[in-house]
């Protein structure tokens, strides 16, 4: 199956149909950068993925009470103040992100996922990755992980970027620069346990320039993803050992245009085009079916 620009028309329309109805007012709720975020409410942290995943499912009435209490929920964020980032908050935040790079370069999995709160870690190629177990996965299928010698560690850059702060109500957010390789967008929280990631996304040079940021993934897994797709993607390397490889929607960027590819429970995929519209939500331009394959995951 293939759709064009009147998307609208396709099968899978009535669940874009009920995420356009919510999309522009989400989009306000969701985004670190530009408005409200939804899942600052501290009673919905964590559980934001699931429902989004069960939302297709839920009745009319259940709908409808979930969007009240997420609009009363985001009308008391509106009404916070902004929250009170101190120098040793900064101090911290920014060891934070030191002690994420020495992690994920010394391969130590374990002291990776403690860096993160009940968040998730966001990426083109490795898509929407949330809990303690896939992020372990995650660090243990990284190239330099896969046998990894400490000499190899040894080589690897330990100094984490210096992060630029953006404190609003709605949260602590910032921006790593790392240079010719993109940026890291990152949400930070505050924990019992000191400051931790919310999330952090991966953005590279490419993606930027076709338009994507941190809310415009999310906004892209938010609208691809559906109850049928496969809860993570694993694939065996040149050992023959199957070592985690992707979560949700994984996004790329081809001649300009923004594609995904979505795996699948029977074992098939789709393979996306998305458009952003004129009023700034991202919609699918085609969406093409591929039944199972020898070569699943490429």
């Amino acid at each position: 199956m293939s759709v064009g620009a009147d998307y609208d028309r396709a099968p899978f329309s009535k669940i874009n149909e009920i995420r356009a109805v919510t999309d522009r007012a989400y989009s306000r709720l969701a985004s670190p950068w530009t408005g409200f975020k939804l899942d600052s409410c501290p009673d919905w942290r964590g559980k934001i993925e699931h429902v989004r995943k069960l939302w297709v499912n839920l009745s009319p009435h259940m709908k409808t009470f979930v969007w009240i209490v997420a609009m009363l929920c985001s009308l008391s964020i509106a009404g916070r103040a902004q929250q009170a980032v101190t120098d040793q908050d900064k101090q911290e935040i920014q060891a934070l992100v030191t002690s994420y790079a020495r992690a994920l370069g010394s391969c130590a999995a374990n002291e990776y996922a403690d860096l993160f709160d009940t968040g998730y870690f966001a990426s083109g190629f490795r898509g929407h990755v949330a809990g303690r177990a896939r992020l372990i996965a995650m660090v243990q299928s990284e190239r330099q992980c896969i046998n990894a010698s400490g000499a190899t560690q040894a080589t690897r850059p330990l100094n984490g970027p210096t992060v630029v702060l953006n404190v609003t109500p709605t949260g602590v957010y910032g921006i790593a620069d790392l240079g010719s390789a993109g940026r890291y967008e990152d949400e930070y929280i505050k924990t019992p346990k000191g400051w931790r990631f919310a999330s952090r996304t991966v953005i590279t040079p490419a993606e930027q320039a076709a338009g994507l940021n941190a809310a415009a993934m999310l906004a892209i897994q938010r609208l691809a993803s559906s109850p049928q797709d496969a809860d993570e993607l694993w694939a065996s390397g040149q050992d023959g050992v199957k070592r985690f490889r992707s979560e949700g929607v994984v996004i790329g960027v081809s001649a300009g245009a923004v594609t995904g590819r979505v795996y699948l429970k029977d074992g098939g995929y789709y393979d996306d085009v998305y458009e952003k519209t004129a009023q700034g939500n991202w919609r699918f331009k085609s969406r093409s079916y591929v039944s199972e394959g020898p070569n699943r995951a490429q």
